[in-house]
């Protein structure tokens, strides 16, 4: 049987995420947490609007999955980001364990990476899902910061 929850449509979701922090003049990166094909958590930067540096998607998709699911460790569940983590929220996805983590654009001055020190040495990493519409968003987003 063929399921219609693949990489792609969890992205789009965390990407429908990322365009609400763009319209709320947030730098626009989105995540949701998934376990078992259902989404648990989602989120987007909200730094501006809460005034804390700390506000990050990963972060508050964290901490929501982990409400969700009463515990600290997300060791069952993936978390789709539509940038690459910047290295907070590395250390934080490393510390819940997650098992999978996947990106869309890779963020070339703040990212994480695939550096495999920074993440739980059981979690795997995948990016370049939907690189292109999540790049494109985030250049739109500098581009009328710019104007």
């Amino acid at each position: 049987m063929i399921s219609p929850f693949n990489d792609e449509y969890f992205m789009k979701q965390a990407l429908e995420e990322a365009k609400k922090a763009f319209d709320l003049g947030e730098v626009p990166v989105g995540a949701v947490v998934v376990a078992n094909d259902q989404i648990i958590a989602r989120s987007h930067n909200l730094t501006e609007r809460l005034n804390d540096v700390t506000a990050h998607a990963e972060m508050q998709a964290i901490t929501a999955a982990a409400d969700f699911l009463g515990g600290k460790y997300l060791n069952e569940c993936s978390i789709y980001i539509t940038l690459e983590p910047c290295t907070m929220c590395g250390g934080a996805l490393y510390w819940s364990q997650i098992k999978k983590v996947i990106y869309g654009a890779s963020d070339e001055k703040r990212g994480a990476g695939k550096h495999t020190d920074i993440y739980h040495p059981k979690t795997e990493i995948n990016s370049g899902i939907m690189e292109k519409e999540c790049s494109d968003l985030m250049k739109e987003f500098f581009q009328n910061k710019r104007k």
